[in-house]
């Protein structure tokens, strides 16, 4: 593919925005990056996609997201409305992972797979829960995004708050999709695993053991932390460690491990994340939504922790992930000075890159020979000067989903003039639709 007729926001080191160039994308990697005229004198037989002039950047990467959420949307929680967090784990979200089965777990993950296609989400990191369909569920979502053509990071987040049989069920799942994934080229290498845990506080000391003994040491984990006080307190009681000093303790940190969250970390649990390469993602509409509280963010990158940024299964528009930890921050500390937007390119463009690319060992958010060919195009007509220094605020005030038009991954089209090319979504939202009022009525029967 010889993608001309771009305007090109390269990222990386030195961000840059080249006018005049064309992208040759070969064998799903960039291959070449050079004059239009002359690439296209170069390669005279290779297709060719017009790029009309937009900006042509690389894809959005997600860190965290939860694709079995899709059926809360809508969907009415019996009773008060849940006070807290524990409580919206109680009343929303337990019941409804129980009230999963293969098919909405399918159909679930679909209707996120072509969000993210459709808002230029091209990489996304998955954290899965179905407790009474666990066995193969992670087959179920790989064949989801392996029809979509995105790039996917999978887990089955292992609990005991269902018993200790579908913890150990759990734990199966995650070993034996992170097998297939080594013994396997999985939806062409676009789909990888890693071992998903749930929080501290639902998980004993013996299963953490458990967990950490069931793969090798260069398999990370996926796990919530200190989302809500509640997990802290859990831990103290447990054994007087906070959640960080506990999963230490059991060998769960470390450099191909994510935690999400970390709203209620202490400055020594951070220096522990820092110490430990530990990667870490932050979804502030999430912990808006939930009442949690606000990371101090800054000072994890200050501290050298690898924040990442996710969005916890809201929409796979991450822009809209941009702007909210760029206000919200502001808003907390009541001082605008707070989030500098070179803040959120470090988490949202380099340091997702940089977790792409420890999973897929290709250098990945860059327009760069050897990168992913992971593309978008945006239609955006800046209305004063966009230059490669103030990209990131053009973003912030500038951009929204809706001018993505062509989102491409590994050198494929998945999208070209907003029309979809590998997922059906009148289709998806169909089947989903038909599925829902069983979904909903498991859960009534789960939430009591």
């Amino acid at each position: 593919m010889l993608i001309t007729n771009g305007k090109l926001i390269t990222w990386g080191e030195e961000n840059e925005i080249l006018d005049g160039q064309a992208i040759l994308i070969k064998e799903g990697l960039i291959s070449e990056i050079g004059s239009q005229s002359d690439l296209v004198e170069k390669h005279p037989s290779v297709e060719q996609v017009d790029a009309k002039g937009q900006y042509v950047m690389p894809g959005n990467i997600c860190a965290h997201t939860h694709y079995y959420g899709a059926y809360a949307r809508g969907m009415a929680i019996p009773g008060p409305a849940p006070k807290d967090f524990p409580e919206i784990l109680e009343k929303l979200w337990w019941p409804l992972d129980k009230a999963l089965d293969e098919e909405s777990v399918r159909s679930s993950a679909e209707v996120h797979l072509v969000d993210a296609i459709k808002h230029g989400t091209t990489t996304l990191i998955d954290h899965h829960a179905s407790p009474n369909f666990i066995d193969g569920s992670l087959d179920v979502i790989a064949e989801a995004v392996d029809r979509s053509g995105l790039r996917s990071v999978l887990c089955y987040e292992v609990s005991d708050r269902d018993g200790t049989a579908k913890a150990e069920a759990g734990i199966s799942e995650n070993t034996r999709f992170i097998q297939r994934c080594i013994e396997e080229n999985v939806a062409g290498g676009r789909v990888k695993g890693t071992f998903g845990l749930h929080a501290s506080l639902t998980l004993e000391d013996d299963t953490l053991e458990a967990c950490k003994a069931s793969v090798s040491e260069d398999v990370g984990f996926h796990i919530h932390v200190a989302e809500h006080q509640v997990d802290q307190d859990d831990s103290l009681k447990r054994g007087g460690l906070r959640v960080v000093e506990r999963l230490e303790k059991f060998g769960i940190l470390g450099p191909n491990t994510i935690v999400a969250h970390g709203v209620h970390l202490e400055e020594s649990e951070m220096e522990t994340l820092a110490g430990t390469n530990t990667w870490l993602s932050h979804q502030p509409r999430s912990n808006m939504n939930n009442g949690v509280g606000v990371a101090q963010i800054e000072l994890m990158l200050e501290k050298g922790i690898k924040v990442c940024l996710g969005n916890d299964g809201f929409t796979q528009d991450m822009w809209s992930e941009w702007k909210t930890a760029y206000l919200l921050h502001k808003a907390w500390h009541q001082d605008p000075r707070r989030m500098n937007g070179m803040d959120v390119v470090q988490m949202g463009v380099t340091n997702n890159a940089a977790l792409a690319k420890h999973f897929y060992q290709t250098p990945f958010g860059e327009i760069s020979k050897g990168a992913a060919g992971d593309l978008i195009f945006v239609d955006y007509h800046p209305n004063t000067t966009m230059t490669s220094g103030n990209v990131p605020w053009h973003i912030l005030f500038g951009f929204n989903e809706s001018m993505v038009t062509s989102t491409i991954v590994a050198g494929k089209m998945l999208m070209q003039d907003r029309k979809l090319l590998t997922l059906d979504e009148e289709e998806i939202a169909a089947k989903a639709r038909e599925q829902a009022p069983a979904v909903w009525a498991r859960y009534q029967e789960f939430v009591g």
